[in-house]
């Protein structure tokens, strides 16, 4: 599924994110939705989120299950 589409993304959705430090590097956080803080329905950089473990970054990949 696509992240940078507001209505692919909802609480409770395991999703891996780039954190702001890691945003040269690209290196992905796993997490629960916790919250969506972007409030247009698209962002070409993925849809900001804050996982439950309280980070917050962009969404880069919607997995199904989550490891």
């Amino acid at each position: 599924m696509n992240g940078t589409i507001r209505a692919n993304i909802s609480t409770g959705l395991p999703v891996a994110i780039v954190l702001k430090k890691d945003q040269k590097t690209g290196k992905l956080t796993t997490g629960v939705v916790q919250r969506i803080l972007t409030n247009s329905q698209t962002h070409p950089h993925g849809i900001k989120v804050r996982l439950e473990s309280g980070e917050i970054g962009r969404v880069k990949e919607i997995s199904n299950r989550y490891n």
